[in-house]
């Protein structure tokens, strides 16, 4: 007969699931590799079941082992969720919460956020994490953040994840290069662009290739840059431009450093999504700041969402 299992050895085997490593799952769980695969040996003699194929590197779950992940998942959510119940009848809000962001999000709408929430929520001690999509995901699945905001994708094992929002990209060039600031803009008749773009483990970046590549852009050069403000800096003081989320530039739109344009004949979107860990409910704290979160994001990203007019047809065309 199967012995019951502790919430311990539940984590230990979601973590080796998600991980498909004995050893990532280990330093993810701060125990040792050798701990958790004698973990795991009980938990399949009490199950009397493989619940992992072993490899020289990595491991893979077996039928019963996804049967048994999913079982793992609800019940650690649900115990997650009676405590945050519990707490949450205690007067006014309090605790941790740790955040993950992209510069797309922390550029124009965190501060404001930030500032609601705090005034709020004094009790509350709010720690923000920038990185760029591929960190946070890695983090959030680690359970080292409470949610995370990215890029819309089908992300790994182990997080859920929901639509947050659609923001139009942008243009963004410096003032002084002369386009019409906030005009709707082709990018294929603006002749050879020298443009910065992300990282090749960025999301956006193939997206951006891909939006090249179909509609007759023509680029002179590419400049990698996984650096925001650096970017900004540079496009504002040279002939460079870069292919931007408008909601990170809502704040520029009544400024003179940058010329913002929106990209039409096709329009480029990004789709923004919450991740979170499967296994871990959400806190009241970390629900209230997404809340205004969603609020201030909304709020911004309006300037970008309202229907965007076609431009004429090219000079001498």
């Amino acid at each position: 007969m199967a012995m019951l299992q502790s919430l311990r050895d539940m984590a230990l085997f979601i973590a080796a699931y998600e991980e498909r490593s004995f050893t990532a799952a280990a330093q993810r769980e701060h125990a040792t590799q050798s701990g958790v695969s004698q973990h795991m040996k009980k938990l399949e003699e009490s199950l009397g079941v493989r619940l992992f194929e072993r490899g020289a590197t990595q491991v893979s779950p077996t039928p019963a082992g996804d049967v048994y992940y999913r079982h793992c998942i609800d019940l650690l959510r649900r115990n997650a969720a009676a405590t945050l119940a519990i707490r949450a009848l205690a007067p006014g809000l309090d605790g941790e919460i740790n955040i993950g962001l992209m510069p797309t999000v922390t550029r124009c709408v965190l501060a404001p956020a930030l500032e609601r929430f705090v005034d709020a929520h004094p009790n509350v001690v709010v720690r923000v994490d920038e990185a760029y999509s591929a960190v946070l995901t890695q983090k959030t699945q680690a359970g080292m953040l409470d949610f995370a905001v990215v890029p819309a994708s089908a992300g790994p094992v182990g997080l859920s994840s929901r639509y947050l929002l659609t923001t139009r990209e942008v243009l963004v060039s410096g003032a002084r290069r002369g386009l019409p600031h906030l005009a709707p803009l082709r990018l294929r008749d603006l002749g050879p662009l020298k443009v910065v773009v992300p990282g090749p483990a960025n999301i956006r970046r193939r997206s951006l290739e891909t939006y090249f590549a179909s509609n007759g852009v023509t680029v002179e050069r590419l400049l990698e840059l996984d650096a925001m403000m650096g970017t900004l800096d540079f496009v504002a003081n040279g002939d460079w431009v870069a292919v931007l989320p408008g909601i990170m530039m809502a704040n520029d739109a009544v400024r003179d450093r940058f010329a913002i344009n929106p990209l039409v004949d096709p329009p480029l979107s990004l789709d923004l999504a919450v991740i979170e860990p499967a296994r871990k409910a959400l806190s009241p704290a970390a629900d209230a700041f997404l809340g205004v979160l969603t609020q201030e994001a909304a709020r911004l990203n309006q300037a970008f969402t309202d229907p965007v007019p076609q431009p004429g047809p090219k000079p001498g065309s």
